[in-house]
């Protein structure tokens, strides 16, 4: 993503915050890189324990994937219970399997506990089957979810119609536990409430340095030093080199996005009617919501471009042709960082030091939560309650290309799809 498109979530944000750059020679009971969900949710856990906190990030907060999502937040990730299990061991996939399930509860206590005024709407999300194999992936997903307690339902056609106001959809999995929310003014109003707990945070100070020394952390800016005890890289599809740390080279996929002018009530009431925010079981995925005001969002894989774009125009009248003629004025673009198994990490990067990235497109409830738990982990040092065991090393080979093939395939998808 170029960053030529300014996401829409910052014009339509009721949340604002502002922040100083970082200057001088100061010292932190914790250091954190990345002003995302990751970063912000953990010096807000961090603060609220009484330690000291300083932030800093290279853009303004939500700069990255948390400002520039379609607002989903999920009770998991991509994959389905079992794959997780298959992938981290029976325990520790279930473990993760749970922790995500509690994830929008938590997101949607910090909004109402700290009074963050980024639109949210527990109505649920639909995962939708785009094709007839769809269906039959959504059935699979359903046992394994059931079989774990989860308040989830297949709907069939008829009902998926009723819900989106298209028929393009063969079936739908509706998850109660999920909901949307403004992702911009969300970060926006961590990052408020972690202030206010006591946290320091600095935008526009991108670090240009993180070592180890002389027992403690020190992290360079090209207007000061932080020194801490603890270090926390959430920098994420987003970091840029702190030598001489290194972190591993993540694929990138790029995401689309566009927003249209509010609906009418008459509109409005046809399309998505009780709210819920959607995706779909297609490899290249798109995603669809609607926002407070009534504007349609629909996003899906791939960067900023006429090929993307005239993509998003034919798919949006593909599936409400009603919608034809309607303005669009924004439109905008994010990354996110793919893990080859699909599977957040946190690593360990040397002495009350941990990188977390991965997330895979699920970044508002993984990152909520395991900013959350990374904190406490570091003031604790007990690890025991993370999400995902902690890793010594991480590679992704490869990873340079895979994101060009990510790129390429959305491209050809994009190219041939929603004509006629």
């Amino acid at each position: 993503m170029s960053g030529a498109l300014a996401p829409f979530w910052r014009a339509s944000s009721l949340e604002v915050f502002e922040a100083a750059p970082f200057t001088g020679d100061h010292a932190t009971d914790l250091a954190i890189v990345g002003g995302g969900y990751t970063g912000l949710s953990a010096a807000l856990q961090a603060a609220g324990q009484g330690a000291s906190v300083t932030l800093l990030e290279a853009e303004t907060v939500g700069h990255g994937g948390s400002g520039r999502n379609v607002g989903l937040v999920n009770a998991g990730l991509w994959l389905p219970p079992d794959d997780l299990c298959r992938a981290l061991g029976s325990e520790a996939g279930e473990h993760l399997t749970a922790v995500l399930a509690a994830a929008p509860d938590l997101v949607f206590a910090l909004i109402d506990d700290h009074a963050i005024a980024c639109e949210p709407m527990r109505h649920g999300t639909l995962h939708l089957a785009h094709a007839p194999r769809g269906t039959a992936q959504l059935r699979a997903r359903l046992a394994q979810m059931q079989a774990r307690g989860a308040p989830v339902q297949l709907l069939d056609g008829c009902e998926v119609a009723a819900r989106t106001g298209t028929d393009a959809f063969h079936a739908a999995l509706h998850d109660p536990r999920a909901g949307t929310i403004q992702p911009l003014a969300y970060a926006r109003g961590l990052a408020r409430a972690a202030r206010e707990a006591g946290a320091e945070l600095h935008e526009h100070s991108p670090v240009t340095g993180v070592e180890h020394r002389d027992g403690q952390w020190c992290v360079t800016t090209a207007q000061g030093t932080l020194r801490a005890k603890r270090l926390l890289m959430a920098t994420n599809a987003y970091h840029t080199p702190a030598p001489p740390l290194r972190l591993p080279e993540m694929p990138v996929v790029q995401f689309y996005q566009l927003a249209t002018e509010p609906l009418g009530d008459n509109r409005a009431r046809e399309i998505l009617p009780g709210g819920e925010g959607c995706w779909d079981t297609g490899l290249v995925m798109t995603a669809l919501r609607r926002d407070a005001a009534g504007r349609i969002i629909l996003g899906g894989m791939g960067g900023a471009g006429a090929i993307h774009a005239d993509w998003a125009a034919r798919k949006l009248a593909q599936l409400f042709p009603q919608l034809r003629g309607i303005s669009v004025p924004h439109a905008w673009a994010g990354r996110i960082a793919m893990t080859g198994d699909h599977l957040p990490r946190i690593q360990r990067l040397g002495p009350e030091g941990f990188a977390v990235y991965g997330y895979s497109g699920r970044g508002i409830g993984p990152g909520t939560v395991f900013g959350k738990a990374v904190a406490g982990a570091l003031l604790t040092g007990d690890e025991t309650d993370l999400p995902v065991p902690v890793i010594a090393v991480h590679h992704e080979p490869l990873a340079r290309l895979k994101t060009l093939y990510y790129e390429t395939g959305a491209r050809l998808v994009h190219l041939i799809s929603a004509r006629g």
